[in-house]
């Protein structure tokens, strides 16, 4: 396991995390915008997402280029939507270098 895909590993647990917890805490008490349905389903698929790409990759293979990409998708349109709804700055950042890692390793 290279260092890169270590960094890449722990940049998607954190991703899992802070959208695990984003949504569950953050969104959940402030409402309204925050639990739109799409909105938050896709805080549950981008973190979902990167847990299963952490996974795939401490698991060690190759199949991790085709999860890495997904989870780049997903976290890009995590973050974009993250902006949209306001607040959640904590979230956009970390999605966006989830989805610069996972670009990486899915080259």
């Amino acid at each position: 396991m290279t260092a890169e895909m270590t960094r890449c590993i722990e940049t998607c647990l954190s991703c899992y995390k802070t959208c695990l917890s984003m949504a569950m805490n953050h969104c959940l008490e402030m409402g309204g915008k925050h639990v739109e349905p799409a909105h938050f389903r896709l805080m549950m698929a981008c973190a979902e997402m990167c847990r299963t790409s952490a996974h795939i990759m401490l698991i060690n293979t190759p199949h991790h280029k085709h999860t890495c990409k997904e989870c780049a998708e997903i976290c890009v349109e995590c973050a974009r939507d993250c902006k949209r709804i306001g607040d959640m700055d904590e979230c956009v950042a970390v999605c966006e270098a989830c989805a610069e890692s996972c670009r990486k390793m899915a080259a």
